[in-house]
Parts: structure tokens; C-alpha cells; sequence
């Protein structure tokens, strides 16, 4: 039986800018929490970004998708969930889960495919990336 892969958690705190006129978290936000942790989640596993592009790789976003269960507010504490849940040859498939006490906010699924940054071409995962993300990668 293989052991449950814990998430990566950032918390962010929601700041009023990012509400719209309901007092919610604007829709688009929630993908820049998504970035924000996988960012986050760079700095764990690589030290940061800039080391990740440093060592000859980058990430474009193919896909993107967000499905909202409850509505986060001004100065909200949330929990921002990263799991990898796939990766491919050449290409990392992130799931994300947004918590507000514990409460199920909002479900996400980004997928990112790996590039050469002097060229903007697709690459194959490295070996040594693919043992760092290792922790977070079901």
C-alpha cells in the first residue's frame, strides 16, 4: 500500500483589492493563489524559480481549470493545497485545493509543460527535477 502524498500548503491571506463588488474573491485571483504556491512550492524544492531556470528549465501553463464551492473574503486566511498529481514526459499536472478553516473554497487543475527557457522549447522532465518534486508528486 502506498502512503498518502501530503499536499504543499501556502497560506495566503485574502487582501481587499482582490474582491469584486460581491465582496468575494474575484474568479481570476484564484489562479494567481495557484501560481503564488506552485511558486512557493519552487522555492521549497529548488531553492526558487530563478534557481530552476538557472539549471536549464521552465514551465508554460497548457491547461487551466477552477471550480468554486464557497466564496473566500476580505482578510480570509486561506490555505492554498498543491499536489502534483502527474508527471508525464513532458509535462507536470498540479491539483489544488483552497481551505478557509478547514472549509472546502475552491478546486483547481493546472497543467504545465516543461520548456528549454533559451529556446521556449518543450523538454523532457530532468531526472534531478523530477526528484525534488518527488515529496508533493502522487
Amino acid at each position: 500500500m502506498r502512503a498518502v502524498t501530503p499536499p504543499f500548503v501556502h497560506r495566503i491571506r485574502v487582501r481587499y483589492h482582490e474582491c469584486d463588488a460581491q465582496g468575494i474573491v474575484f474568479n481570476a485571483h484564484h489562479f494567481a493563489y495557484f501560481d503564488i504556491t506552485l511558486t512557493e512550492l519552487w522555492r521549497e524544492a529548488f531553492g526558487s524559480y530563478e534557481a530552476l531556470v538557472g539549471a536549464g528549465s521552465d514551465v508554460v501553463v497548457v491547461d487551466a481549470a477552477a471550480t468554486f464551492k464557497a466564496s473566500p473574503r476580505f482578510d480570509d486566511l486561506i490555505d492554498v493545497e498543491m499536489t502534483i498529481a502527474r508527471l508525464g514526459g513532458s509535462s507536470m499536472t498540479s491539483e489544488f485545493a483552497e481551505r478557509r478553516d478547514g472549509e472546502l473554497l475552491v478546486t483547481g487543475r493546472m497543467v504545465h509543460v516543461f520548456v528549454d527557457p533559451a529556446t521556449m522549447t518543450k523538454q523532457q522532465i530532468p531526472d534531478e527535477v523530477r526528484e525534488r518534486l518527488a515529496p508533493w508528486t502522487r
